[in-house]
């Protein structure tokens, strides 16, 4: 069986037990343990603690979690990855990461921590924040012969970038990403699949604005990202059933399958008036395995 992947995201602060308590009865298929921007330095340490104790909370039909440690490059990372690491999270989110030498990095410290508790090395999975420096871009393409066995997805970010390069607006003034932003999240997804790992669709943060939220998930899962960061619990529910093949999806994907089957030997069929081929049967192989994934879960 396919394993389903993370469709729901969600940032919870680190230093917020109420907040913590809450979200693992969300749905969300993951939470986000953050340590980076929802905590200020000065509370950085107390909030190691309150993650270390969040992740003793995990529940077996609960939701994944993972923490978002502080950047590479700063003070607060290997305390970070000390503290956090004996809790044993699902995985952890690495922001602003220049490219998959600091993936690599991180890796060998995990590796250093996991041997120290009598952890499973490996077990501790790697989501890099892709596109957070103006150099980060330039080696999206570098993932997919990294080797990083830890790599479980690929995500991107609009806002840390937008400062590092002096923008002052990220959006188009239809409302959408302007063109640089368009760019790199297209190469983030590109180079997620030429890795063979997850898609994850950056947030929205209009989170009161749910019809945006669905039509831009439906946008995002069409063109193939796997799943999507939240940054409030009430954006768990939409982006869930956008990334879930719904019955139309499944049903029309039952029906190629069963046209090939019905002509094991024919390159392509016609179905609904249209001509199907090869590319066509993959894809809805694609959309029923993720669709017995999701039932399983």
């Amino acid at each position: 069986m396919t394993e389903a992947p993370l469709r729901s995201m969600l940032f919870v602060p680190g230093d917020s037990e109420k907040k913590f308590a809450k979200a693992m009865d969300i749905g969300a298929d993951a939470l986000i343990l953050d340590l980076e921007d929802s905590v200020s330095p000065a509370k950085k340490p107390g909030a190691r603690d309150t993650v270390l104790e969040m992740l003793a909370q995990r529940r077996p039909e609960g939701p994944e979690l993972w923490v978002r440690i502080n950047p590479l490059d700063t003070e607060f990372v290997l305390d970070d990855l000390a503290a956090i690491v004996k809790g044993r999270p699902d995985g952890i989110i690495a922001p602003k990461t220049n490219g998959p030498a600091d993936v690599r990095q991180l890796g060998h410290y995990l590796d250093a921590l996991e041997a120290r508790d009598g952890t499973e090395r490996g077990s501790i999975r790697i989501i890099p924040v892709a596109t957070e420096t103006a150099r980060a871009p330039f080696t999206l393409g570098d993932f997919a012969d990294a080797g990083l066995t830890r790599l479980l997805g690929l995500t991107w970010g609009a806002e840390d970038i937008s400062t590092a390069i002096g923008a002052t607006t990220n959006m188009a003034p239809d409302g959408r990403w302007a063109l640089t932003y368009r760019t790199i999240r297209s190469l983030c997804l590109l180079a997620a699949k030429a890795a063979g790992v997850q898609a994850l669709e950056t947030v929205a943060t209009d989170f009161r604005d749910e019809e945006a939220l669905r039509r831009s998930s439906r946008e995002a899962q069409r063109e193939g990202f796997t799943g999507r960061m939240a940054i409030h619990p009430a954006q768990v529910a939409p982006i869930n059933e956008s990334f879930t093949p719904d019955t139309e999806d499944v049903d029309f994907a039952r029906r190629v399958v069963d046209a090939f089957a019905a002509q094991p030997d024919a390159g392509t069929v016609g179905l609904d008036g249209k001509m199907l081929d090869i590319p066509h049967l993959k894809q809805a192989q694609q959309v029923l395995a993720l669709h017995d994934a999701y039932s399983n879960r």
